[in-house]
């Protein structure tokens, strides 16, 4: 009982468990991304008030506001749809953090720290949730997206 239960206690999980975490988090994180785009380009191409007031920082500022947000959404569900593929993995992840970080420059940190209970109301989502997600994606481009993924797949082949 006490060797069945040891790896509770080790430092790495066995192989066959390793990969469990990595692909929970890659769904989750991808679902709630792609669930965003979704909303943004779901209502159609045109840029919605909301989104036309907001504030870009420099770089972004510079491209059309059409363009900006037909990029937002597409990049929010590709990027969504290749982490929870694990295809291309650090790429997506890199992209993904690229838009948290423009979502929470524009919208998010105005809001202050506001909780769960924030999220579906008038008065918008604070940062604490973007940063939650932006943690999680930190973790996939350090760690890589696990052995469940089409990345580790793709590199095994390669390797042979």
């Amino acid at each position: 009982m006490i060797s069945a239960l040891s790896w509770l206690v080790q430092p790495k999980a066995p192989e066959w468990l390793s990969g469990i975490g990595p692909l929970l988090l890659r769904l989750f994180v991808a679902q709630e991304f792609i669930t965003a785009g979704w909303m943004k380009i779901g209502s159609g191409w045109d840029v919605p008030e909301w989104f036309a007031q907001l504030h870009f920082p420099a770089v972004i500022a510079w491209l059309p506001l059409q363009a900006n947000f037909v990029i937002a959404g597409l990049g929010e569900i590709g990027f969504g749809l290749a982490i929870a593929l694990g295809l291309c993995s650090r790429v997506a992840t890199l992209g993904l953090l690229f838009i948290t970080w423009v979502a929470v420059y524009t919208v998010h940190f105005d809001l202050g720290w506001l909780g769960w209970n924030q999220i579906d109301t008038d008065m918008g989502q604070g940062f604490k949730v973007p940063l939650m997600l932006g943690l999680m994606l930190v973790v996939l481009l350090t760690h890589g997206p696990g052995q469940y993924a089409l990345d580790t797949w793709l590199a095994r082949r390669l390797q042979r």
